[in-house]
């Protein structure tokens, strides 16, 4: 992942809890809603999730049809990371509908990404290519295809080289920049080795997720909150870099609750939610009890992977209910928000603030990360978590 600048915000507020009920609103246009106006709708989320689903493929497949360009207009760069999350919400979408055409879809985009990639699936970027991994191991859950399979353990080769002493352990960021040790590519390596481990049984994943878990929740998780600060050594100084992302505290969320569910050790639970209470809570990250807007770019995915992991979390039955009647509100409040502000109908284009419709040009990033939002709504709304 290649950060683009991410705006330092400096916000107060309180976080406001809504729930969705009546009457009905299909995917056209719609006014502002105010909080009286948005409990008097009827969230039809599966079919908004389709429709945003037919959107990504008409509006940021690129003119080959192997990627989806940077984003709706004339960037059509081809980006390994946003690729990744694509394969990963169409999987969501297959898992919802068991529509084939998601699965030929799928399996098309990782085809698409291997060849705009040079014709290989290893990659500069660690976290990039867990991202890779970790969707491509989904599919091949939901598809048993070994297509998915071979991938995923060519890039598990690639991704271990990664680990070293600098810093006392864990995966550096890049392959060029080894002594960097950041969040963002440590978490998802550990959710994914985990995820491995159940499927293929090597005691040497677990082993590994257990070892980079220990060293990500030593080196850079507050001792005070449990929020996730970015990294350690950017400089080569030893300096920890304490900006706070939204996309750190998800795949933190998500390392504890898969080595939870892997080891039934409640230590790694109870971390996972002290984690997302604080997120909720934290009035930079969640300003008003919506997602801050961390802009276009990179930052426009950060959001999505919170609430996938989020997501996943409350869906845990061993989550006290209190702590899951707050995070469902939480997630209900900001899939309501974006629901009824942040999207733009007919257009079906997704904004990176959530409170407000978008521009004419949104990134495939910023796109991806509301498609989350919508697709994790539709499935807690089939469980009968939220309305």
């Amino acid at each position: 992942m290649k950060f683009n600048s991410i705006k330092a915000f400096s916000i107060s507020g309180a976080i406001l809890l809504v729930t969705g009920a009546s009457s009905c609103l299909k995917d056209k246009a719609v006014p502002l809603y105010n909080d009286e106006q948005v409990a008097a709708v009827n969230y039809s989320w599966a079919a908004t999730a389709d429709s945003v689903q037919d959107r990504l493929y008409s509006s940021y497949l690129s003119a080959n049809g192997k990627y989806f360009k940077e984003n709706n207009a004339d960037k059509t760069t081809f980006h390994y990371w946003p690729n990744a999350h694509a394969l990963d919400v169409m999987v969501d979408a297959y898992i919802r509908t068991k529509n084939d055409v998601y699965k030929q879809r799928m399996l098309s985009l990782l085809n698409g990404i291997k060849e705009s990639n040079g014709n290989r699936f290893q990659n500069n970027f660690y976290d990039d290519m867990e991202w890779l991994a970790l969707s491509a191991l989904r599919s091949y859950e939901v598809t048993n295809d070994n297509a998915y399979l071979d991938a995923v353990n060519i890039l598990w080769t690639d991704i271990k080289t990664g680990r070293n002493d600098i810093q006392g352990g864990g995966i550096g960021w890049t392959k060029d920049r080894s002594y960097f040790k950041n969040t963002p590519a440590n978490a998802p390596a550990i959710i994914f080795a985990t995820r491995l481990y159940r499927v293929q049984k090597n005691a040497a994943d677990l082993q590994i997720a257990r070892e980079l878990y220990t060293w990500l929740k030593g080196k850079l998780v507050d001792p005070a909150n449990g929020i996730l600060w970015d990294g350690v050594n950017y400089n080569n100084d030893g300096v920890i870099t304490k900006n706070k992302y939204t996309y750190n505290q998800g795949v933190f969320i998500g390392a504890g609750l898969e080595l939870y569910k892997t080891t039934n050790e409640v230590a790694y639970l109870n971390d996972a939610i002290r984690t997302a209470k604080a997120t909720i809570q934290d009035l930079e990250l969640s300003p008003g009890g919506i997602l801050k807007d961390e802009g276009q770019g990179d930052g426009g995915l950060f959001k999505g992977i919170l609430i996938r992991y989020l997501t996943l979390l409350v869906q845990e039955p061993a989550v006290p209910k209190a702590d899951k009647d707050a995070m469902i509100s939480f997630l209900n409040f900001n899939a309501t928000t974006l629901y009824t502000q942040g999207i733009s109908r007919p257009q079906l284009l997704i904004n990176s603030n959530w409170k407000s419709k978008p521009g004419a040009t949104i990134d495939l990033t910023t796109q991806l990360s509301g498609m989350m939002l919508l697709e994790a709504a539709a499935t807690l709304s089939k469980q009968g978590l939220i309305k």
